[in-house]
């Protein structure tokens, strides 16, 4: 019980890392060239699950392109992976 909260804040935390540099101007595509293989890769670490896999891919097209910061990733994964074990 205790560990699904975990990984929501550090989804809420990951998120919010991953739009910072859409709030500063020049430096977001910069950022993201770091940013969408590394997140792909915290999201199949964090969760290790079937979901992740798709969402990994999912996530880092969306950090890689431009102006599509804002989509929280890594909660939706969360919210996934949730639906996806009380389903099972």
């Amino acid at each position: 019980m205790k560990s699904k909260y975990i990984k929501l804040l550090a989804s809420i935390v990951l998120d919010v890392i991953g739009m910072l540099p859409f709030f500063i101007p020049g430096l977001g595509e910069v950022v993201d060239i770091v940013w969408a293989p590394l997140s792909a890769y915290l999201i199949v670490k964090i969760y290790q699950n079937k979901v992740s896999k798709y969402t990994a891919v999912i996530g880092f097209i969306e950090e890689a392109l431009p102006f599509a910061d804002v989509v929280p990733t890594f909660t939706i994964t969360w919210l996934l992976s949730l639906w996806l074990d009380k389903k099972d």
